[in-house]
């Protein structure tokens, strides 16, 4: 008999912010004495070996043969080990099956950005809303996707509760590193750094056109650099790229593909600031990541950001190019304002952690056993 089964079926090798957020809570849970659902091995733990082949790096066959097994093979499951509730750090869960369950939601990107033929827009749409209609409750990353929950769904706002996330602060922390990026590999241009997808709402046309302007404004003579980390896409890459050409930035603007988690705290400590103007995030971890570095951070003032953020960053309106090019201007020119920025961004990531997020989501879930 298990009384709580943890749904780990989307974990994959290549650390994604879900799978992060998912293996960072694992250790928090054992007080509940948990069966992990699970194609890895967690020795301290009760694990139920499911197959590997349910997980993101399997692309959208992936996503399809899971929400298969979360349909017909989850439930037998949940009714052999008699459990009496099911934890999905992701919006999936069977329906109809007399199943008793919590599940995690991060946020409602594809209903604010809808794309007509994406997949995500339709399981947004038409699966979500019933897997949350069932939950007996649901916990989210932050208090702007709870009013998204509301808003989009319709539920009642006592059915859920935010509970922020964290980040490692063994990994991301201060580095020192020496003449504003020196210490980093490819590079002796100080720089700044934008880490994430290159999707269309994480508004990196506009930062491109804000970095553009940059030079022209500057009264220090430094040359910058733009440094876009994280996958490139081929549905927007191409196009950013286009974008740089014609603004004759090749030099200055570099496309690092995905960084290696060991390399991030290197990159982000070297950078003048970080740059996130996202339209649009449940949380927000490099914003987080970058503060707990020291890293001065620019930011949106739309969505969870804030929430993250607090009074340790810039805010600006991601819509408008001309404040963002002001505010990278401010910092690239202010050293007084540079190290103010890091000892606030220092001492507000101190506020978050794992084990805060972990006690936080035992205290719920609890309550449903």
């Amino acid at each position: 008999m298990s009384k709580i089964l943890f749904n780990l079926s989307i974990l994959f090798s290549q650390p994604t912010g879900i799978s992060n957020y998912a293996k960072n809570l694992v250790p928090y849970l054992k007080t509940l004495q948990p069966t992990l659902l699970t194609a890895q091995n967690y020795p301290e733990f009760n694990c139920y070996q499911i197959p590997n082949n349910l997980t993101p790096a399997q692309g959208t066959k992936g996503h399809f043969d899971r929400l298969v097994w979360t349909q017909f093979q989850l439930p037998k499951i949940y009714k052999n080990l008699k459990s009496q509730l099911i934890f999905s750090p992701v919006p999936e869960a069977p329906l109809s099956a007399n199943c008793r369950y919590i599940v995690m939601v991060h946020d409602l990107i594809p209903l604010r950005f809808p794309k007509l033929l994406s997949p995500l827009t339709h399981f947004s749409r038409y699966y979500v809303p019933q897997v949350l209609a069932q939950a007996q409750h649901i916990i989210c990353n932050s208090h702007a996707t709870a009013k998204d929950i509301t808003d989009f769904y319709h539920i009642r706002a006592s059915k859920i509760t935010p509970i922020p996330l964290a980040y490692d602060a063994n990994h991301f922390r201060p580095l020192h590193l020496n003449n504003g990026g020196q210490d980093v590999p490819f590079t002796k241009c100080p720089y700044f750094l934008y880490i994430g997808r290159q999707d269309s709402y994480k508004n990196l046309h506009r930062l491109i056109t804000a970095f553009a302007a940059l030079s022209n404004n500057l009264s220090n003579n430094k040359d910058y650099e733009l440094w876009l980390a994280g996958p490139q896409d081929k549905r927007f890459t191409p196009v950013l790229q286009t974008q740089v050409e014609e603004l004759r930035l090749t030099d200055k603007v570099k496309f690092l593909n995905y960084v290696p988690y060991s390399e991030l705290p290197k990159i982000i400590s070297g950078a003048t600031a970080l740059v996130f103007p996202s339209l649009w995030e449940g949380f927000g971890f490099p914003v987080l990541e970058a503060m707990a570095c020291g890293t001065p951070v620019i930011t949106s003032n739309l969505s969870s950001l804030p929430e993250v953020a607090g009074d340790a960053a810039v805010l600006i309106n991601p819509y408008n190019v001309e404040e963002m090019t002001e505010a990278m201007q401010t910092i690239a020119t202010d050293s007084a304002l540079r190290q103010r920025l890091s000892t606030q961004g220092i001492n507000r990531a101190s506020q978050f952690s794992w084990e805060k997020t972990g006690l936080a989501t035992i205290e719920i879930l609890s309550r449903y056993l």
